[in-house]
């Protein structure tokens, strides 16, 4: 069944307004949502430690940048920023001790509440608003007088407003003009996980990594594996964005259609289908969290010598030797 999608004219703003705004953090979702409220007329401020890197550049677009215990107790909103990794310390050490009853604390995605690494105090209202983009897509849409779709969810309702709050946040961060779907804090991260884990970075890279070896233990060129195989991804890409996959196969020739239709379901069959199941249930079961943070919190061995070895890929050599070479991409 179809989710209801809020547009702007169904939301009110009237749960912000008096309100303070304090964003935890300064990177990728910290600046777009500051920036945004502030542009769209609330009071933010953001609270960095001292020797944050990121003070000079928030006061650099003139917002108040103060500590943050001093952010937490002046704030009435307290959204944390914050990487899932850093996030537990932080909350335990400098939020939770400093949080009053009635406050707010919204997060941008729901793992670490869904996986208590991060325990809100139980007189506090506990909310996401998760944008469907990037921090920069949020604050370009934005400025550009779009915005990017967003999830909203509530998990702990302390005051009554905590659903008006969350649905008037969308809207002040411009997510409203594109639309706001409602789910709740374990859907969302359960399907952000299996998305990120089955296409978007390790179902797509794998793909990448197993055709261009493919191609070059055939006896082809590795530049001509790699354009083909990864350089040339980004063009199908972007038309599926904008126009969907059916639209996609409108814009390539007869030879990429029947080539796709055919091929493609032999590639991606019923035993990737099956190993997919399986992460998810890995997900829902909450054993993939367990392990993740049980990583984290134990030197990260395991977790840095994989990076390493991916670094090392044949393909990323070939890469960096052609990405040199286009002079398009400096520009851009």
């Amino acid at each position: 069944m179809p989710v209801r999608i809020y547009r702007d004219r169904q939301i009110r703003l009237d749960a912000l307004r008096g309100k303070i705004c304090g964003v935890i953090g300064f990177g990728s979702q910290g600046h777009a949502h500051a920036l945004n409220l502030r542009d769209s007329g609330f009071t933010v401020m953001v609270g960095l430690r001292r020797n944050s890197k990121r003070r000079g550049l928030a006061r650099a677009h003139h917002l108040p940048v103060l500590p943050l215990r001093e952010t937490v107790e002046r704030s009435d909103i307290i959204f944390l920023a914050l990487p899932d990794t850093t996030m537990p310390g932080v909350f335990g050490r400098q939020i939770a001790p400093h949080l009053r009853a009635g406050q707010t604390v919204l997060f941008a995605h729901g793992f670490t509440v869904v996986y208590k690494t991060v325990v809100p105090p139980p007189n506090v209202n506990v909310l996401m608003v998760a944008p469907k983009g990037l921090g920069e897509m949020v604050r370009r849409e934005f400025v550009a007088g779009r915005g990017v779709p967003a999830l909203v969810a509530v998990e702990h309702d302390f005051t009554g407003q905590a659903r008006a709050i969350a649905f008037a946040w969308a809207k002040a961060i411009g997510c409203a003009r594109a639309g706001v779907i409602e789910t709740t804090f374990r859907e969302e991260t359960e399907t952000d996980l299996f998305g990120e884990q089955a296409v978007l970075c390790g179902g797509t890279t794998a793909l990448i990594h197993a055709a261009f070896k493919t191609l070059v233990q055939a006896g082809y060129a590795p530049e001509l594996a790699y354009f083909e195989c990864l350089h040339e991804l980004k063009f199908i890409v972007d038309m599926i964005h904008e126009v969907g996959i059916a639209g996609m196969r409108d814009l390539i020739s007869d030879t990429a259609k029947w080539g796709e239709m055919t091929v493609g379901p032999r590639i991606v069959n019923q035993h990737v289908t099956k190993n997919m199941r399986a992460a998810l249930e890995k997900i829902r079961s909450g054993k993939f969290a367990r392990e993740f943070i049980r990583e984290m919190e134990t030197g990260q061995r395991r977790y840095r010598a994989l990076l390493h070895q991916e670094r090392r890929r044949p393909i990323e050599k070939t890469g960096r030797r052609l990405r040199a070479l286009m002079n398009w991409r400096k520009n851009k």
